[in-house]
């Protein structure tokens, strides 16, 4: 019995900070220095940034990073292709001086998406609306268009030379 009860205890604490860890957006966390390191690192992998703007409170966000994780061909492209990381918009932090730089994309809803080249350079904002399928998910044929429409090699301009 006494076992029990120590399980129990632990895992009264435990399930918090595993909850705590699913959490896509980070509210305290530095957007900008985050943001520039990603930066840094799709330049250096020669891929561009995915910034998914929204927040913990928003089901579609969670929806779009568990709809992209579960399928093998997104979840491929966006890992050969960007540098993804989750922008905060939240009571707690709004990062409205980075939703202003990147032209103010909240006024699609949430998750909006903002594409940075390699510089960090806005090229692409996003509706995630129009990636929608139903009222429950998203359509895998709409989000690999917008993905693939916006990979450094689709931006490559030997891809359209005349060979």
């Amino acid at each position: 019995m006494k076992n029990i009860i120590i399980i129990f205890i632990i895992m009264l604490f435990a399930l918090p900070l595993a909850a705590q860890e699913k959490k896509l957006y980070n509210p305290t966390a530095n957007a900008a220095a985050d943001i520039e390191m990603a930066v840094k690192k799709a330049a250096a992998e020669k891929k561009f940034v995915l910034l998914q703007g929204g927040g913990n409170w928003c089901k579609w966000c969670i929806e779009f990073a568990r709809f992209a994780k579960a399928d093998t061909q997104i979840d491929s492209l966006i890992n050969s292709s960007f540098v993804w990381y989750h922008l905060n918009y939240s009571k707690e932090n709004e990062n409205l001086p980075l939703f202003a730089k990147y032209g103010y994309p909240q006024r699609f809803g949430f998750p909006v998406f903002i594409v940075l080249n390699e510089k960090g350079e806005r090229i692409h904002l996003q509706d995630s609306a129009l990636l929608e399928d139903g009222k429950s998910s998203y359509s895998k044929e709409k989000v690999l268009e917008f993905l693939n429409g916006w990979t450094p090699k689709a931006l490559d301009p030997s891809q359209y030379e005349k060979k």
